[in-house]
């Protein structure tokens, strides 16, 4: 963002803020998640030894790397495109196409799983839902929170990049500056 930009600039700058220390903490959970994952196949197969929390555990961080991870992607323009047309824009007609899909579909979809996830999630903190499995880890309700989390966390990012792109459609902000990988096929 510009400094020209303003309070709405501040905004956006704070929010990605936000989404950068998140995405790089959580990065550091997928070196946790290969050692685990490494420590389960040696005991398995050296050792002849299992732990279904440690199997367990290794599901826990890929989902937690995934749902927590998701704003982060998006700041980093990471997800999927089919932008046939969309890479011969010019960058305020991205911005526009970018704004729409923000405020018209990123934005409501998100606030559905949040509204159709939140009993089941309330559901499995009432009773402190646990593993099925014996042995297991006692925290099914803790998994099912990152549904939650990652539709705030996406809220907020989605907030930002329509933000960011109103910023371009004004003349305000930068040319969608957080586009990294503009040769994307």
């Amino acid at each position: 963002m510009t400094n020209g930009s303003g309070a709405l600039g501040q905004v956006v700058n704070k929010i990605d803020a936000v989404t950068e220390l998140v995405g790089r903490s959580i990065s550091w959970l997928t070196l946790a998640m290969m050692i685990v994952m490494f420590a389960v196949v040696v005991l398995r197969y050296l050792f002849n030894s299992g732990s279904i929390a440690m199997q367990e555990s290794v599901m826990y961080l890929h989902a937690a790397i995934f749902m927590l991870a998701a704003g982060y992607t998006l700041k980093q323009d990471g997800h999927v495109r089919v932008d046939i047309f969309y890479r011969e824009m010019s960058p305020e007609r991205k911005a526009l196409v970018d704004f729409f899909g923000s405020v018209f579909l990123l934005i409501p979809v998100m606030i559905f799983m949040g509204w159709i996830s939140w009993q089941y999630v309330m559901n499995s903190w009432h009773v402190m839902e646990g593993s099925p499995e014996a042995g297991g880890i006692p925290g099914v309700y803790l998994l099912k929170t990152l549904i939650l989390a990652m539709v705030g966390l996406m809220l907020l990012q989605a907030l930002a990049e329509a933000l960011r792109n109103l910023l371009v459609l004004l003349g305000k902000g930068p040319q969608i500056e957080h586009h990294v990988n503009e040769e994307k096929v």
